[in-house]
């Protein structure tokens, strides 16, 4: 199925319920780009290689091209996330239950970014429409197993390989650098780290962008009264209204989350931003050629623990560690069960 830009303004202004998803799915899009997106550009910005202006203009281009050319080479993470539940026959109680999930999502990472906690929108878009889809069927009917199992399977990799990736990247550019002139090798990394920065925000797009794009043709076929689409194109100006809606959350909120992610937790110098963010893209491209959803946050924010521990261990910040941990163990059972009484409440309601 493909949808004409023309055809969804006139669809939007048309249908109250299309109205009400959309603004939700951009509601979601934005929060991802207040607290998620700017884990791509914190160590950049961190060491003074790149102004904040500057950043998220990189950021908010590199991640439309990994939308873009991701999508083109291996769109399964946009599947995966499309089919992790299934809402029943009835569209419009299907519909009602999506926009349950996606309020729930804003709520909880709202929250989240006002202390500063970056958190996964990733687990957090999974938990929502899980919870949602569980209020729907009075059970785990609506649950997709092989869909949650690579969600399992990300989350471990995105974790316990962005970490690996991170040290075994800062030893490796410590022992290439190590007879060489500080001075001259602080210069190169500078201009490395806003490459591998690049990197980092195109694979966000391919990760993120391909997730949040699924859930929107997802609430774009509901609308429609369409609930058994399996095979769909993303269209380019999608691609570019979510990019642009991304790179504005980032450019409004996303300080404090560059903050807790870049300063905080590790104090880096320009060779290990560059080892995190190379480290954090490798990971990246490694789970999405494969179909495997993974978290940005833990993928990027493990990566810079690993980097720091190359040193020593005490070079972590454990307890901003400790915070980012809770916060990151609460998100699939707080969001929910957000998504769960959220599901029930709109369906009483409506």
């Amino acid at each position: 199925m493909e949808l004409s830009f023309a055809s969804f303004v006139q669809q939007v202004f048309s249908s109250p319920a299309m109205l009400v998803t959309v603004l939700l799915t951009l509601g979601v899009i934005f929060v991802n780009g207040w607290t998620d997106a700017p884990n791509a550009i914190a160590t950049c910005i961190a060491t003074r290689c790149i102004n904040v202006r500057a950043a998220i203009l990189t950021s908010a281009v590199f991640n439309f091209l990994g939308v873009l050319i991701m999508t083109h080479i291996n769109s399964s993470v946009a599947s995966t996330i499309s089919n992790m539940v299934d809402f029943g026959g009835n569209t419009h109680e299907a519909l009602i239950a999506l926009c349950a999930a996606l309020f729930s999502i804003v709520v909880y990472s709202v929250g989240a970014a006002r202390f500063g906690i970056p958190t996964s929108e990733s687990h957090a878009l999974i938990a929502g429409l899980s919870g949602a889809a569980i209020a729907l069927h009075g059970g785990f009917a609506g649950i997709n197993g092989g869909e949650w199992i690579k969600v399992l399977y990300g989350l471990v990799l995105s974790t316990l390989l962005g970490f690996a990736f991170g040290w075994a990247a800062a030893r490796l550019v410590e022992f290439l650098c190590k007879n060489m002139d500080r001075r001259r090798t602080t210069g190169f990394f500078g201009g490395a780290q806003i490459a591998g920065g690049a990197a980092m925000a195109f694979m966000h797009g391919a990760q993120d962008g391909q997730k949040f794009m699924g859930v929107f043709m997802l609430g774009i076929f509901l609308a429609n009264g369409q609930d058994n689409v399996t095979n769909f194109q993303i269209p380019l100006w999608l691609m570019v209204l979510c990019s642009a809606v991304m790179a504005l959350g980032t450019s409004i909120g996303g300080y404090r989350i560059i903050k807790a992610v870049g300063m905080d937790m590790v104090k880096l110098e320009k060779y290990q931003g560059f080892a995190a963010d190379m480290a954090g893209a490798a990971c990246l491209l490694l789970s999405s050629l494969t179909g495997i959803p993974v978290s940005t946050t833990h993928t990027k924010t493990t990566a810079i623990m690993g980097v720091g521990a190359a040193r020593r261990l005490s070079s972590v910040n454990w307890g901003v560690v400790k915070e980012m941990g809770l916060t990151w163990a609460l998100t699939f059972p707080g969001c929910g069960a957000i998504g769960f009484l959220m599901a029930r409440l709109f369906m009483w309601l409506f």
